[in-house]
């Protein structure tokens, strides 16, 4: 099993930056993909980035161009720089991880980080 411990969340104005990062541990070694989610308050859950056999790519409209998703192989962690924010990004931020254990595909989540963007 991975674990994933996510940070970097934050208050910020719109135009501001911030960065999440997400580390993960334990099962590492058959990892086949990253991504990184978000929930806003009655909305559902979507998919926002993703790198998946080293292809990055932005799944979400609203963020192509302003979001970008990254990867330390050495750290084991995954980072999504956000920049040009807006209020209507403002969410709980999920990581997740794809991994293979055995023949079995297994999708390990983070707790969760609140962005919240003012003005």
């Amino acid at each position: 099993q991975v674990q994933l411990v996510e940070s970097g969340g934050g208050l910020v104005q719109a135009g501001g930056s911030l960065r999440l990062s997400c580390a993960a541990s334990g099962s590492i070694f058959g990892i086949t993909a990253w991504g990184w989610y978000r929930q806003a308050p009655g909305k559902q859950r979507e998919l926002v980035a993703s790198i998946t056999g080293g292809v990055t790519r932005n799944s979400a409209d609203s963020v192509r161009g302003r979001f970008t998703i990254s990867r330390d192989n050495v750290k084991n962690t995954v980072y999504l720089q956000m920049e040009k924010l807006k209020p209507e990004d403002t969410a709980v931020y999920y990581c997740n991880v794809r991994s293979m254990e055995g023949w079995r595909m297994v999708d390990s989540w983070g707790q969760g980080t609140q962005v919240t963007v003012s003005s």
